[in-house]
């Protein structure tokens, strides 16, 4: 259940209505057992649900998936930076994590990680009071020709993506510069430190970056 709550929340802010197919598909999980779900949690009170435009959190509801979101990307940076897993590695058992943890857990958790403000694929951590930080990062598709740019965020949890990702040195924080771009939605040409790398239109989606300064 509240991974449900978390995943509304990061598919509709909060705020938004989200569709039980949207929602099966991005949980992996059928159309019908997210219809389910999105009806036991209009009786609890976490959702309201409209028909032909789906379901989106209450006040209440906007906090549990918060709260999840927290425990969530806390427990995957805990196995990233502490425990030695790859950043690959760790989203599915951040999951398992996320849901019998309690507030002390978390706490320890967040002390050993260092008291990080970001999960290693660089989406922000809620605080404690339940206040998601605000990040003005842009997708690497807005980026012109010629700029450099730094890695903010890596918006995808497959694991083949995040670790070819990985190997070529596109993780957040990585400073980039765009050599060249094809038109109408096509590949970059991106160079990282010394290095160059040619990358397709759907990795590059998931990139998502701020200016560089220098």
């Amino acid at each position: 259940m509240a991974l449900y709550l978390a995943e509304l929340f990061r598919l509709g802010g909060g705020a938004e209505f989200v569709s039980p197919s949207v929602l099966a598909e991005s949980l992996n999980v059928s159309p019908p057992a997210a219809s389910r779900m999105g009806r036991r949690l209009t009786r609890m009170g976490l959702v309201d649900r409209v028909h032909y435009r789906g379901i989106r959190l209450t006040e209440v509801g906007r906090r549990e998936g918060l709260r999840t979101i927290r425990y969530h990307r806390l427990a995957e940076a805990f196995l990233v930076n502490v425990m030695g897993y790859g950043w690959h590695e760790a989203h599915e058992m951040a999951d398992a994590l996320a849901e019998i943890a309690d507030d002390v857990f978390v706490e320890r958790m967040d002390e050993k990680a260092g008291h990080p403000r970001r999960c290693p694929h660089g989406e922000p951590i809620p605080t404690p009071q339940g206040e998601m930080p605000i990040i003005e990062d842009m997708p690497l598709a807005e980026v012109s020709e010629g700029e450099t740019v730094i890695i903010s965020r890596v918006r995808t949890r497959d694991s083949d993506r995040l670790q070819y990702l990985a190997g070529v040195g596109l993780v957040p924080e990585a400073k980039v510069r765009i050599e060249a771009r094809a038109s109408f939605g096509g590949a970059f040409l991106l160079r990282i430190g010394r290095d160059e790398c040619v990358l397709g239109s759907e990795l590059a989606d998931a990139l998502y970056v701020i200016r560089s300064e220098g």
